[in-house]
């Protein structure tokens, strides 16, 4: 059997990879569950929403965590947690902007 030789490298790809599963897949299910508990609150009782949302975003965070490590590089992990995090709290905050601007 070959012996493989673990550089510093290869583990810090990993580590940033598991960061960005853990982090980002949280930043992930958290921006859409706000963001989903608003748009159903219009449909349904706000604690049914916040439930509904609640339950879907573990679906989510899952996703982005399989995510991370199935990006072909860690800048890909990253992108594809955080993005989408951003433009969910961006989505999910808009409300506020726009009832401070009126």
């Amino acid at each position: 059997m070959k012996a493989t030789r673990v550089d510093g490298r290869y583990r810090l790809v990993i580590t940033s990879r598991a960061v960005a599963a853990v982090g980002g897949g949280y930043a992930l299910a958290a921006g859409f569950t706000a963001a989903l508990s608003l748009l159903l609150a219009q449909c349904m009782p706000r604690v049914e929403a916040v439930l509904t949302a609640t339950m879907l975003s573990w679906v989510v965070y899952a996703i982005a965590a399989g995510w991370a490590f199935y990006a072909r590089t860690a800048w890909g992990a990253w992108g594809g947690t955080l993005l989408p995090a951003m433009v969910l709290g961006a989505c999910a905050t808009a409300p506020q902007w726009m009832r401070a601007a009126a």
